[in-house]
């Protein structure tokens, strides 16, 4: 064993921790780079151009994008915050850092052409990537189960950068894994990756917030020329109340169209996909011009939040509110490249303007903001993550705050388990679920003895039971595992008729068979059902591979116990 010799802290090393640093720094300056490209560069030029190509520009980047992805991606997918989430749960994460650029040029030109997707997705691939990496760099130096704690450090720095929101970061990479739980091993390689990643990202672009209307003095209530921060009230919380129903209806129909989206990318040809994508994003950016003056379906969603938050009737705020969800749906369905955040937020903001003007509460962005914490956290379950962005944009300011919390908590309940992330787990496993969730091959044995079917029972009896003490052994003939034979099966016959009865007659043909690719879990399973302790293995073919019994389960799980594995 290697000798550790920088002090611990906090049951971390000290060269973890210097890692988680690292991770962050590189995080920002790319995330830095990345946004740069899509909004000032690109997007910003999009928005001064006319509307024919404003209509034809979504459709073009997104094709841009495919071609990226599999030209000099080799085929590699679109898929970016779920990528970080998929890895997430295997035993030994690993993301290939040279489809990193590939990700970044593919959401650049979707969201940079007016997708309607988030700049979160390619930021969290790039911090998980660029984590596992500096592990992979430093291996000689980490341990191989620290490459999971730089995985969620690198994405919570990701997330902390794109949103200026340190805590918001670390809570959301410990938060999305699971949809009723979170993850706190990775706490302090988080916060350090999160707050250096912060640090960076704001010296190289500024402090200016995300969310427009976040900026000083103007999420607060207005009064006779001055700024009055509120109290808690009581109408407050029943209009969070109020929203939270409303929000989590409504991230529970959101998610449920994002993944009918996802499965129509993923079973209709790209060229289809693309015409029918582009015609409903050109034919939603002419609507949205002609009814806000306004390109408000193309991009993420922020200049839709700064429109809605002024003098608008509620026919034109559910207007964008539709309209944003059905570019968000085109833009998936399309193959565009980009993450949920901010759609998310969008849409939230914009329902939140709804239910305030619907009250007469259309005085202050408290409903705007209650909306964001609530849909958000409906859509992505992540509810502490989407609550502490509030905190964090607003100052803490407790008129904010405890309605968010309201309003989030209540969406989670109305929103049930759906969610807008492919691989999110309910909750972590239990020590024993995790070791039922082992690969079967962790315990299989090859070397066995076999014997064939022709043998007699003497010879299975004297070579087998009593030379080798084996109350089961398997049939192989020619390879292929025609059953087992078995003490039991024996017993009740004559001892003259050993040397002249063979195995293939008395042997047990129909037990249960695994596969290499089974869990630990379907091997007890199956051998439960069948009432065996020795479970043969064989391919697809049923050549046979080897056995696995319950000895050798009841054998790892008391290693691992002893080895802290």
């Amino acid at each position: 064993m290697k000798k550790y010799l920088a002090a611990v802290v906090g049951g971390h090393d000290l060269r973890l921790l210097a890692a988680s640093v690292a991770t962050g720094v590189v995080v920002a300056v790319v995330v830095a780079m990345f946004e740069a490209l899509t909004q000032p560069v690109l997007f910003e030029w999009l928005l001064e151009q006319n509307l024919a190509v404003l209509m034809g520009a979504p459709v073009v980047g997104i094709l841009v994008a495919q071609i990226i992805l599999r030209t000099v991606g080799r085929g590699t997918s679109g898929a970016t915050s779920d990528e970080y989430i998929r890895v997430f749960h295997d035993r030994q994460p690993r993301l290939a850092i040279r489809e990193l650029p590939v990700k970044l040029l593919a959401g650049v030109s979707t969201i940079g052409m007016g997708g309607a997707v988030g700049l979160e997705g390619p930021s969290i691939y790039a911090g998980s990537s660029l984590g596992l990496w500096i592990h992979e760099k430093t291996s000689g130096f980490l341990r191989r189960d620290e490459a999971r704690l730089l995985l969620t450090a690198g994405a919570a720095a990701g997330v902390a950068a794109v949103f200026k929101a340190p805590a918001t970061g670390v809570i959301f990479a410990m938060e999305a894994p699971y949809r009723d739980d979170v993850t706190p091993q990775a706490l302090l390689p988080s916060l350090l990756a999160s707050a250096a990643s912060y640090a960076t990202f704001v010296s190289l672009v500024g402090t200016e917030p995300v969310i427009p209307f976040f900026a000083e003095g103007s999420v607060l209530l207005e009064e006779e020329g001055g700024v009055s921060v509120l109290g808690v009230d009581l109408i407050d919380l029943a209009g969070a109340l109020l929203l939270g129903i409303a929000a989590g209806l409504g991230g529970r129909g959101f998610a449920f169209l994002v993944r009918r989206a996802k499965t129509g990318a993923a079973t209709t040809p790209i060229g289809r996909r693309l015409a029918i994508g582009g015609l409903v994003m050109a034919a939603l950016a002419w609507i949205g011009k002609e009814a806000f003056d306004e390109p408000l379906t193309l991009g993420p969603g922020t200049e839709a939040m700064a429109w809605v938050v002024g003098d608008h009737g509620l026919g034109l705020i559910a207007l964008l509110f539709g309209l944003r969800i059905a570019a968000t749906m085109a833009t998936v369905y399309a193959g565009g490249v980009g993450g949920m955040f901010i759609p998310l937020a969008a849409l939230g903001v914009v329902l939140g303007e709804f239910v305030g003007s619907a009250i007469g509460q259309d005085d202050t962005a408290l409903y705007p903001i209650l909306g964001l914490a609530a849909f958000l956290g409906a859509g992505y379950r992540a509810p502490i993550a989407a609550v502490m962005f509030v905190a964090e944009s607003t100052g803490g300011v407790g008129a904010f705050v405890v309605p968010a919390l309201v309003a989030a908590a209540v969406s989670q309940v109305v929103a049930g388990p759906l969610s807008v992330a492919d691989y999110q787990r309910t909750k972590r496993l239990g020590h024993l679920e995790r070791r039922f969730e082992l690969p079967l091959t962790s315990i299989l044995a090859t070397d066995v003895f076999t014997v064939p079917s022709v043998a007699t029972v003497s010879e299975f009896v004297y070579v087998h039971v009593l030379g080798r003490r084996e109350r089961i052994v398997p049939v192989v003939d020619g390879g292929q595992f025609v059953g087992m034979a078995r003490l039991e099966d024996i017993s009740e016959l004559e001892r003259e008729d050993w040397e002249n009865t063979a195995i293939g007659d008395c042997m047990a043909s129909d037990l249960p068979t695994a596969r290499p690719s089974w869990t630990l879990r379907d091997a007890v399973a199956a051998m439960d059902a069948a009432h065996m302790d020795l479970l043969a293995v064989t391919d697809a073919d049923g050549n046979f591979i080897g056995v696995v019994t319950e000895d050798e389960i009841l054998k790892l799980d008391e290693i691992l116990d002893e080895t802290g594995g």
